[in-house]
């Protein structure tokens, strides 16, 4: 009998290593690695991992996992952490918001990055497919935001003077 653990760790292993369009493809997926499961359970785990879905720049919509995924009394099983964002092209100014551009379908996923990790300063973002709108906290400067965001997207050192 494959436990929840076990279920947990292969829709992960499933989701990083092939493209996965819908709960449907997945769950065929976990049964043909002799998983035994309902769209309910399967939607529950995915709410659980945190599993997003984000555009491939292909017209196509895929499963990703977020930054960490940490399956209950297991250790990390994903930590992508430090890994380059990708998808970036610029960040522009104006007075104390920030415009960040980037390719097509990457938007939504770098501002959920930038909302985890540089949460001290910047406010929240707005995304679309591929335009950011940062809102930094009170009292941050240009500088203090591109610091903070070149920590996890090195592209955007190339901006600080």
């Amino acid at each position: 009998m494959k436990t929840k653990q076990h279920r947990m760790e292969a829709i992960c292993r499933i989701i990083e290593s092939e493209s996965i369009h819908n709960q449907e493809e997945l769950q065929k997926r976990l049964e043909s690695l002799g998983f035994t499961l309902t769209q309910a359970t399967l939607s529950r785990d995915i709410k659980q991992l945190q599993i997003a879905k984000i555009h491939d720049g292909a017209d196509n919509y895929v499963y990703t996992l977020p930054d960490q995924t940490r399956i209950p009394g297991n250790k990390d099983i994903r930590n992508r952490g430090t890994e380059a964002v990708t998808g970036y092209r610029n960040i522009e100014f104006s007075g104390n918001l920030a415009v960040l551009k980037t390719r097509p379908g990457y938007a939504m996923g770098i501002a959920s990055d930038i909302d985890a990790k540089a949460p001290r300063e910047i406010l929240g973002t707005i995304a679309g497919d591929d335009t950011i709108l940062l809102i930094p906290r009170e009292g941050i400067s240009r500088e203090g935001v591109l610091q903070a965001l070149a920590q996890f997207i090195p592209e955007i050192a190339n901006t600080l003077v």
